[in-house]
């Protein structure tokens, strides 16, 4: 492993792959991130406070950890610290590692009703990585993002409360192992709002429908969601969730959206834009994951002539933040997610057990 000294920061490489394929990790003083479906590549550590990092000798050694503090204490002189590859601890690789995925797995699995991908149950998900995350205290302090137990245990407190007599033991004993982790960490769990459905409880947004698109189709087509550009647990994870159909009502021309919602969380006030060309649209989705926008020809009411004659070929439709990420990449992660459902690993969370149960 070599520390090297880059943009005013000491940091191991190569750099992971951009989200959705990044797993990150916020420890003390550091930022660990990986690649999720690639375990051949060392974590990549990017040190931002070494004086808050005081755990690194249990992933380096302690000679390492020194190694990387003189080196600080000389910056300027010296670029870069080598550290024997066999000092480093795989026990605590896999138990930083395996944090990351945690988080990963929160933001990023790829359920889909569409493609078959199982959903994971939230509340098991987020109550083992909350007793994994407090049994790895030393990684931690109280400014690290990840370090949250409560945060990821109050969400949770009625369905949590529920399990505690569920039929798999291994439910029931996660459940009995937060609910002492809650009574520890001050997190009332029968005091707490009911939690947000599961994946299970909805249905896909209906078709196109009325509105914009009530005539005859000027154009239309499909487009798909950048899981980046989106919160989690909103929609289907699956490619081509958008359609869209522009059509004219009386002198005014529209487009009305549509998209694929399967999630516990809303939709409602995401940013949809169509562009083409100098033709452009934005408004908002509902809570259904519908919007009816009207529609412009630069700064000016697109009318239905302008419309009929206008070549629609190069338009798109997005929903959420302009984000660049692109197709392959979702594709490996469904093909990493569909891989872990058929053969559960040894990192392999309980949530994740159980979906590959379920989707048996």
């Amino acid at each position: 492993m070599k520390f090297t000294y880059r943009s005013g920061l000491w940091t191991t490489g190569p750099d992971p792959e951009p989200p959705p394929l990044a797993t990150v990790l916020e420890v003390s003083g550091a930022v660990l991130a990986g690649t999720v479906d690639d375990r051949s590549r060392q974590i990549q550590i990017t040190l931002t406070d070494v004086d808050r990092a005081d755990w690194l000798w249990r992933l380096v050694g302690a000679t390492g950890h020194a190694a990387v503090v003189a080196a600080l204490g000389v910056e300027g002189t010296v670029d870069h610290v080598e550290i024997d590859s066999a000092a480093i601890d795989p026990d605590t690789a896999d138990t930083l590692r395996r944090l990351a995925l945690g988080h990963w797995l929160r933001r990023w699995w790829p359920a889909s009703r569409r493609d078959g991908i199982a959903d994971l149950d939230a509340a098991v998900l987020d109550g083992e990585l909350a007793l994994l995350t407090a049994a790895a205290h030393e990684f931690f302090d109280d400014d690290s993002f990840d370090a949250d137990v409560a945060g990821l245990l109050r969400p949770h407190g009625s369905r949590l409360n529920s399990l505690l007599n569920h039929h798999d033991s291994r439910v029931a004993g996660l459940a009995r192992s937060c609910a002492e982790l809650a009574e520890d960490s001050g997190v009332a769990l029968g005091g707490l709002l009911e939690p947000a459905g599961r994946r299970d409880d909805y249905a896909l947004a209906a078709g196109p429908g009325d509105g914009a698109g009530a005539d005859v189709a000027i154009a239309d087509g499909r487009s798909s969601v950048p899981w980046s550009a989106v919160p989690p647990g909103v929609f289907d994870a699956a490619e081509d969730t958008i359609r869209w159909r522009v059509a004219a009502d009386g002198d005014h021309v529209g487009v009305a959206v549509r998209t694929d919602v399967w999630g516990a969380g809303s939709p409602a006030g995401l940013a949809v834009r169509l562009r083409s060309g100098a033709v452009n649209g934005t408004g908002v989705l509902d809570g259904a994951g519908a919007a009816t926008i009207g529609l412009f020809d630069g700064d000016r009411p697109l009318n239905p002539d302008a419309a009929w004659d206008h070549d629609w070929s190069d338009a798109s439709v997005t929903v959420g933040t302009e984000v660049p990420e692109d197709r392959p990449a979702r594709e490996r992660v469904r093909a990493f997610a569909r891989a872990r459902l058929t053969t559960p690993g040894d990192d392999a969370f309980l949530a994740e057990l159980l979906a590959a149960a379920a989707d048996y």
